[in-house]
């Protein structure tokens, strides 16, 4: 039987890149890719009304430059940028270098994989049925620009007795096609019932030619007004 890759995983180098940049030697690749993790983790976690859709770390010498992009950067820098102080110093406890702060609007959620995924992951733990919650996140991806997306959910949907995956796809989504610019992610609900998961591929058209950087270029050509300079 044939079996689904990671579109990320399958694309990276040809259209996509790491979330993590760097190169380390010996022991310090370990010690750097645990910073990474504790980083993304108390991000994540710290941060769920910010809208967080990935985390990309970059460490130049001995800086640590860490990007968020999220829908509602205002949540991240707060008040007259007393948020991001803080958030600087308390990242600059995880990680022995030190830490310079990004933060890039992302203008357009509906057609980011990771917070639909999350979008329809809450509408699921407020009880609002799953199929009008993947309908609603289908269309509007439709309406801003995307050229295809399939939604995914499993498990004990609406309460039934036996967990089952219901899924909903409208336009293109080319999974073998490598150039094909595919965005995916995937979500966990908590339910009354146990858990849902949720996976969303949406199509945002072809990248012509191998250039790794070309999804990340895209991304913020189309949010060039709100990209916030480094502190």
């Amino acid at each position: 039987m044939g079996h689904k890759s990671n579109p990320i995983g399958l694309r990276l180098q040809i259209n996509r890149t790491w979330d993590s940049r760097w190169f380390a030697e010996g022991a310090d690749y370990g010690r750097l890719l645990l910073e990474d993790l504790k980083i993304r983790q108390f991000i994540f976690k710290n941060m769920p009304q910010a809208a967080i859709s990935k985390v990309v770390i970059e460490r130049p010498a001995k800086l640590c430059r860490v990007s968020i992009y999220a829908a509602r950067p205002g949540v991240i820098i707060g008040k007259k940028g007393a948020d991001i102080e803080k958030l600087r110093k308390k990242l600059g406890a995880l990680t022995s270098s030190d830490v310079s702060l990004n933060i890039v609007e992302i203008r357009k959620p509906e057609v980011d994989s990771r917070l639909v995924a999350q979008g329809i992951a809450d509408q699921l733990e407020r009880r609002v049925a799953f199929r009008r919650a993947m309908k609603r996140a289908v269309q509007s991806a439709l309406r801003l620009g995307a050229e295809g997306i399939k939604i995914t959910c499993g498990g004990r949907l609406g309460g039934a007795e036996i967990a089952r995956v219901e899924w909903y796809r409208e336009g293109r989504v080319p999974l073998h096609t490598l150039r094909a610019n595919v965005d995916y992610a995937e979500a966990t609900a908590h339910t009354a019932y146990g858990v849902c998961g949720i996976k969303v591929w949406i199509f945002k058209g072809e990248i012509l030619g191998h250039d790794p950087f070309a999804t990340d270029r895209l991304m913020l050509e189309a949010q060039t007004s709100g990209v916030r300079p480094a502190r």
